[in-house]
């Protein structure tokens, strides 16, 4: 049987590779400088070559070492562009300035010293409009990849969560279009609903949850279950939200069981960073529901032993295995067709 070799850049704690592994591709090598990324990827992928250091120090010549003269046949990855996140652009009209905003151009230079046959990127939706995305798409077109580019929701990918990202995919095989929505619909609900009680699971992970003060679970107890949010108790109003023109109408809120949940950030764990709280119980989301509606599989592992600000930083920042699954068999089935 062929293999199909490919790489994850920027790979985080490896939702992306999860979904080229199940895809079917053979993931050689992925790249982190983050050590909690890194040892959650290495639990996960453990026939995966790591490289754990920063991407601007890494000859490619040491991944050509690692094809052994074969073709790489995918690039893939995700170069980390927080700056452009909607969130750090809350009420601003301009991206935040942030130096791993050109970590794009490294996209760039792999693509031209490993010439792969096809490239997928993935990223917050505001890269869009991106100088450095601009040129990058410009090289790449030089190069014959022809690459396409959109801004997509990825709950129409059967994703449980309101999420807007950018996928680009180009070939030089081809046309190479971007994996069409499913059309499948997945809950809330369907994702977390028949999970065991915090207090009965065995699942560590599912025991990691956020404790609260007296205050903050007060306010959880009275906002109305499956969807109440901030609104709904006037009498823990902050001062700074009554302000006019303030964002995060969600903080404090209660998913709903039977819609999507709002997108997974690294404060996923924390209800005043968002719409976090359980449907139902007096909670926050725990670490394996926020993983679970990231689509990671129940059986993914995290470290126990770092903090919870880290696991939702590690969940809330990775590209959901579902999603990266679909793009990525659309992109084997490219390569199956040219014959490669």
């Amino acid at each position: 049987m062929s293999k199909y070799f490919a790489i994850d850049l920027f790979s985080g704690c490896g939702g992306l590779s999860e979904g080229l592994r199940k895809a079917g591709f053979d993931v050689i090598a992925a790249f982190d400088n983050d050590a909690d990324s890194v040892a959650t990827y290495q639990l996960n992928h453990p026939g995966t070559f790591v490289f754990n250091q920063d991407i601007r120090k890494v000859d490619t010549k040491d991944i050509k070492k690692l094809l052994k003269g074969n073709s790489l046949h995918l690039l893939a990855g995700c170069p980390p562009c927080q700056g452009f996140s909607s969130v750090r652009r809350l009420n601003k009209k301009r991206s935040v300035r942030d130096d791993r905003n050109s970590l794009v151009l490294e996209y760039l230079r792999f693509a031209r010293d490993l010439k792969p046959l096809t490239i997928m990127m993935e990223n917050v939706s505001g890269l869009v409009n991106y100088v450095l995305f601009k040129r990058v798409v410009k090289e790449l077109e030089k190069m014959g990849y022809n690459p396409k580019y959109k801004v997509v929701r990825i709950q129409e990918y059967g994703v449980p969560q309101r999420r807007k990202r950018l996928v680009m995919v180009g070939s030089l095989l081809g046309e190479l279009d971007i994996a069409k929505p499913t059309g499948e619909k997945v809950t809330v609900r369907d994702i977390i609903s028949h999970l065991e009680s915090v207090s009965k699971t065995k699942d560590p992970i599912h025991r990691i949850v956020a404790s609260h003060s007296l205050e903050v679970m007060a306010r959880i107890k009275v906002t109305p279950k499956n969807g109440g949010g901030r609104t709904d108790v006037p009498q823990f109003e902050l001062a700074c939200h009554k302000e006019n023109g303030v964002g995060f109408n969600d903080v404090y809120g209660r998913l709903r069981w039977d819609d999507y949940s709002s997108t997974i950030t690294g404060g996923c764990l924390n209800p005043s960073k968002g719409r976090f709280l359980h449907p139902e119980e007096n909670r926050t989301i725990t670490a394996r529901e926020a993983a679970l509606l990231q689509t990671f599989p129940k059986t993914y592992k995290f470290p126990v032993d770092i903090s919870k600000t880290s696991i939702s930083l590690l969940i809330g920042n990775a590209l959901p295995p579902k999603f990266s699954y679909i793009q990525s068999a659309n992109i084997l089935s490219h390569l199956k067709a040219a014959g490669k």
